[in-house]
């Protein structure tokens, strides 16, 4: 086995989003032409006050409250929804609540190991997204010519990652919807015989399935991705574990890839962080962290 170990992955190909600055708990960033301020809890550092720095030039502030949650504060006129491109991969992006955008954006490092995998296996690949949110990841393995099945357990969220996928046109035959529990939806496949050659996930912390299920990435982990090894076709080509629950180290993740994925095909794994460049100081925020298992292919 070839272990690659532990880096941080930078998103640094985006055209249409920007983070230009980061202070004081808050980043200020460009989603196509609308600026955002935004509170990241990564930024504990002192270069001046955001809100000041960039007065005039900022759409739309995300006010945290003291009680839980926050509001939204539009400062300039922000539609009720607009669009980006990755690439060739198109984006609804939308004002939500807990300061949320339905994208991000540092992913798109990671939708680049998926595309060049899949199309570099000249195969025809199945591929699973679980608690697979607004679809950043299903539309681009979709983009690669992958056949995705997309399991989350908010309609709400499925339906966004419709409008994504139809925006960024690709085939509505290559890929299925299931709004569902997630463990629940992987025990039924199993039980069906279903295989996949790629599994992604991206889990919360917490969480509640579409009929109350209650979700515990600390309890709860390790045993659903037991559960999906058994879902892996004979000739896999990755799995992949994306987290951003505070205190939870990559090699965590890589040490339940290790005990599960690698003792049913044995390939890379590797692990670290993912992140943006601020590019008004050079320097990079950490955005969360990942686990990957791939085929030697």
């Amino acid at each position: 086995m070839l272990e690659m170990g532990c880096t941080m992955l930078l998103a640094n190909d985006w055209e249409d989003y920007e983070c230009i600055d980061a202070s004081l708990g808050e980043k200020y960033e460009r989603w196509g032409n609308i600026y955002l301020l935004r509170p990241d809890p990564q930024v504990i550092w002192d270069l001046g006050d955001l809100s000041l720095k960039y007065k005039g030039k900022i759409d739309a502030v995300y006010h945290r409250s003291n009680k839980g949650g926050g509001s939204w504060e539009n400062l300039r006129t922000v539609p009720g929804s607009w669009m980006i491109h990755y690439k060739n991969l198109s984006f609804h992006i939308k004002q939500m609540g807990f300061k949320h955008t339905g994208l991000f954006p540092e992913q798109a490092i990671n939708w680049n190991f998926m595309i060049n995998k899949i199309k570099n296996s000249n195969r025809d690949i199945k591929v699973l997204n679980l608690f697979a949110y607004t679809g950043g990841a299903s539309v681009a393995c979709l983009s690669a010519g992958a056949y995705v099945t997309h399991v989350d357990s908010s309609k709400g969220m499925v339906d966004w990652c419709k409008e994504n996928v139809n925006s960024s046109g690709y085939q509505g035959d290559h890929v299925r919807y299931i709004v569902d529990d997630v463990v629940k939806f992987v025990e039924r496949e199993i039980r069906r015989g279903k295989h996949y050659d790629a599994i992604i996930m991206d889990p919360p912390s917490y969480g509640r399935g579409a009929n109350g299920e209650v979700w515990d990435i600390e309890k709860d982990l390790a045993h659903l991705v037991s559960l999906c090894t058994e879902l892996l076709s004979d000739k896999p080509l990755f799995f992949l574990i994306n987290s951003y629950t505070t205190g939870l180290s990559p090699m965590v993740l890589e040490n339940i890839l290790k005990l599960t994925v690698q003792k049913h095909t044995k390939g890379i794994i590797s692990s670290g962080e993912v992140g943006l460049p601020i590019t008004k100081q050079s320097l990079v925020l950490p955005c969360g962290i990942y686990g990957r298992w791939e085929s030697y292919e």
